[in-house]
């Protein structure tokens, strides 16, 4: 075992897919089974309004890799074409990400399971090791994978495959003197569900009433392929099950990490996060999907909240929740500063380190670099933006709406759109002067999602020339739609 400097630990970061807040036993679902997530949870501080910067995959990951929104890193939507190989655009070349900072300064760094932010099978700076995922999306049973820039056909269980490749990552890297970091991000809960995880976690879920995942009414902007809501399955039953299958062979994936790191001797040494890159609705306001479920996409915090733990013995308040507004794009700069480096270089933008609420004794008052913007977050789906404060969430979609405004202390379910209502609302004006202020100082016209054809179906290429085609965004059109 060697032994570091606390200020520089090791860091685990497991990323989920597609997990909704509500998806937690730990944030009050007595349905799913995550006891190695409640423990980690109850050891460490959970957070019970982070947010992603957009309810779909590629741009939330962009976000917590650079601090910065779509309007800023280009982008705007899950993507597709070409994903391996020589032709595959890096969508984020050229732009500092907060791994970068990490190898820097010593970190050797490692990715098990899914990328999707383009050249998916290349390893980026400073990753000494890469198990990355062909693509967006994948059976659980069937999975292209590359190693280290060598393609390989997996037939085991993908939870179980990309935990592997995670324990084999530590069994290397846990007695050298650099600290590590390594990322394991898992494809589950995303679908395909029905029949796809292993029976022992399908049984735990046998009898279960799926009281938390109420089948409501289809909601009226929900696509539909043959009938079936476009980011469902035809079997709701059976989706469900699957669903909470998935989380709970994660979660049983993550307690055989968490165990590992015990018997290498090093966990008191590494901060793990846990988090997952969007949210999700299985049936929650009448939607199967996230943010793309509906088409306009929609802002529901079930699409825009997302599950978030830190933990880290001695050095991170244990059985702690915070209920302040958090975003993805804080996390660069919260990471660094957690590993004892300078976050300012990801605070030039919207995000701002949030470690000091983390810490043993914070207060409610403990201080934080975003100072104003405290008690808002923001978010962006192309032309679709938010804004919501702890009383407020006001939906503005360019250029025509329909708009939507809720007063979350009297609707926190999201039910009544006072924008229905007629006439101005007292709160409009303020919201609206504050969202559109934010997002011109913090995105960069050239990627500026508000003018863009972004229809929750697909980006293919790059925005900046040489773009792939003249147009980079897709449409619905039908069964090619993946939602990734």
């Amino acid at each position: 075992m060697v032994t570091r400097s606390t200020n520089r630990p090791n860091i685990v970061f497991i990323l989920s897919d597609d997990q909704g807040p509500w998806a937690l036993g730990c944030a009050g679902n007595g349905e799913i089974r995550t006891p190695h997530l409640d423990a980690l949870a109850a050891e460490g501080t959970r957070l019970e309004n982070f947010f992603c910067a957009s309810p779909v995959c590629s741009p939330a990951r962009a976000s917590l890799m650079t601090g910065q929104i779509p309007s800023r890193h280009g982008v705007h939507d899950y993507l597709t074409g070409v994903e391996v190989g020589p032709g595959a655009p890096d969508y984020l070349a050229g732009q500092p990400l907060f791994t970068d900072a990490l190898a820097d300064n010593g970190y050797r760094l490692g990715l098990a399971g899914k990328w999707h932010l383009g050249a998916n099978d290349a390893a980026r700076r400073g990753f000494v090791h890469w198990f990355g995922l062909e693509g967006g999306g994948s059976p659980y049973l069937r999975s292209t994978m590359y190693r280290n820039g060598e393609r390989e056909e997996v037939t085991e269980y993908l939870t179980d495959a990309i935990t592997a490749d995670a324990h084999a990552f530590l069994d290397r890297e846990a007695a050298r003197e650099e600290p590590f970091f390594l990322a394991v991000n898992y494809t589950a809960p995303h679908k395909p569900w029905k029949g796809q995880h292993p029976k022992e976690f399908e049984d735990l879920y046998t009898d279960c009433e799926f009281a938390s995942c109420p089948q409501e009414e289809p909601h009226p902007w929900q696509p539909t392929v043959g009938g079936v809501a476009i980011g469902g399955e035809p079997d709701v039953r059976a989706a469900l099950v699957g669903y909470f299958a998935a989380v709970s062979a994660m979660d049983a994936a993550i307690g055989g990490i968490m165990g590992h790191l015990g018997r290498l001797g090093i966990a008191e040494d590494t901060l793990v996060i846990f988090s997952s890159d969007n949210g999700f609705n299985c049936g929650h306001h009448g939607v199967w999907g996230k943010g793309n479920g509906t088409f306009p996409q929609n802002m529901y915090d079930s699409s825009v909240k997302v599950p978030a733990i830190f933990h880290w013995p001695g050095r991170i308040a244990a059985g702690t929740v915070r209920t302040e507004l958090l975003s993805a794009y804080d996390v660069a700069a919260t990471v660094l500063e957690l590993a004892g480096l300078d976050p300012t270089p990801f605070e030039h933008g919207p995000g701002a380190s949030f470690a000091a609420l983390l810490a043993p004794g914070a207060g409610s008052g403990a201080p934080s670099a975003r100072a104003e913007d405290a008690v808002v977050v923001y978010d962006e789906y192309g032309p679709v933006r938010m804004i919501r404060t702890h009383r407020w969430k006001y939906v503005h979609r360019h250029p025509h709406g329909p708009h939507e405004l809720y007063d979350l202390a009297a609707d926190p379910g999201e039910r009544h759109n006072l924008m229905d209502d007629g006439g101005t609302h007292p709160a409009l004006v303020d919201l609206r002067s504050r969202l559109a202020g934010w997002f011109a100082r913090h995105g960069e016209p050239e990627f500026d999602g508000a003018a863009l054809p972004v229809a929750g179906a697909g980006q293919h290429s790059p925005l900046r020339p040489p773009a792939g085609r003249a147009d980079p965004f897709g449409a619905f059109t039908g069964p090619n739609w993946d939602g990734a």
